[in-house]
């Protein structure tokens, strides 16, 4: 166990991933798509370098077996999550601020779902933190059930397909004795990539308000 708290401390994912295999991988999707607790974990990252491990140049994962169990985790995580917000959410906002939660991250979730309603589900699938608070804020706010099945439902595939084939198709490329050189920047670029539709989207959708803004 310390060895595997220390791969992710030192954001060594390649190790992290091998040390937790399958099942760490999903439990890890499953708790930052809808557990508080999941917030602080890897997600995009940690897909897309599990995809890049499901390459032939590695061989560590199937490619098809790591795609369907990363979306049912991320399918099932974003429903504990509604549930949990449906059930118990409002009580969140009068909880204490600790380590593993913030309260600022549940108040930006519930802004964002507010402006967007359904597409926020898809929307945050890519962006860290918003997405693991997204599912139980729409929960807190009463939003139809097959409705958000069905955003999540598409939030969920794009996620894991674009970030697992991605590192997929990388490990083709990259010869596996310079992967630990680029990894890191290769992720960075990864996450960056994954929050620029987000952003674009956002911008457009308020880009006469920032104009206005902007000229006085």
């Amino acid at each position: 166990m310390s060895t595997v708290i220390q791969a992710l401390l030192h954001n060594d994912l390649r190790t992290f991933i091998q040390l937790i295999g399958y099942p760490g991988v999903f439990g890890v999707i499953f708790a930052e798509s809808g557990l508080l607790v999941g917030f602080f974990l890897p997600g995009d990252s940690l897909i897309f370098t599990a995809g890049l491990l499901s390459s032939p140049t590695f061989g560590f994962f199937h490619i098809g077996v790591l795609l369907i169990g990363c979306w049912i985790a991320a399918i099932v995580g974003d429903n504990v999550g509604y549930e949990f917000g449906k059930r118990v959410g409002r009580r969140l906002f009068q909880q204490k601020e600790s380590f593993l939660f913030k309260k600022e991250h549940l108040v930006t979730a519930e802004k964002f779902y507010e402006k967007y309603g359904g597409k926020a589900i898809i929307l945050a699938r890519f962006m860290p933190v918003v997405r693991t608070f997204a599912p139980i804020v729409a929960g807190i706010g009463d939003m139809d059930h097959k409705r958000f099945t069905f955003f999540n439902f598409i939030g969920g595939t794009a996620w894991v397909l674009a970030l697992g084939l991605s590192g997929y198709f990388l490990g083709n490329i990259i010869p596996a004795d310079k992967v630990d050189k680029y990894l890191l920047p290769i992720i960075a670029v990864i996450i960056i990539v994954s929050i620029v539709p987000p952003l674009l989207h956002l911008y457009k959708e308020n880009k006469e308000v920032l104009w206005k803004k902007f000229k006085h």
